[in-house]
């Protein structure tokens, strides 16, 4: 057990482009923005770029969830594809929704995309199925839409 008490603060991702990031995850996911700020070559070795750092942090909240929004003007962001689920670090955010389907079709309405073949259904006896796809920001980040079963939920 740690000597220290340790909360969640936030969860970061760097984007390509901090308007459409900003737009989606407010929209698809109804975000709410908070604190914004602007950092140019302050934190160069906190962040592990030798030098020439200008980049927006843009904090955005649902419920007791937040993440930060990483936008870099200098050096440029460099994309990596969709990570593979077994590679080491954050492999997706997820979501508790009512409807799979239509979350997912609205998630692609404001600039996301749903990953199809990944669209599952766990099936229980005497119960309502659990539902789950994955589907992506418009930078790739993975974002799970689950509809849990009623008979899981309650338990």
């Amino acid at each position: 057990m740690p000597q220290f008490t340790a909360s969640c603060s936030h969860i970061g991702l760097c984007v390509a482009d901090l308007e459409r990031a900003r737009r989606f995850y407010r929209e698809a996911l109804g975000f709410a923005e908070e604190a914004v700020f602007a950092v140019e070559n302050t934190i160069n070795d906190l962040l592990g770029i030798p030098d020439n750092v200008v980049m927006t942090s843009q904090m955005m909240r649902h419920g007791n969830l937040v993440i930060e929004l990483i936008h870099f003007s200098s050096p440029a962001t460099i994309s990596g594809g969709l990570r593979a689920m077994n590679q080491l670090g954050l492999t997706h955010l997820s979501f508790v929704v009512d409807d799979v389907d239509s979350a997912a079709a609205h998630l692609e309405a404001c600039g996301g995309a749903v990953l199809r073949d990944t669209r599952t259904v766990f099936a229980f006896p005497d119960a309502d199925p659990t539902i789950l796809i994955f589907c992506t920001d418009p930078d790739g980040t993975r974002i799970e839409l689950y509809r849990p079963s009623s008979s899981l939920a309650a338990g």
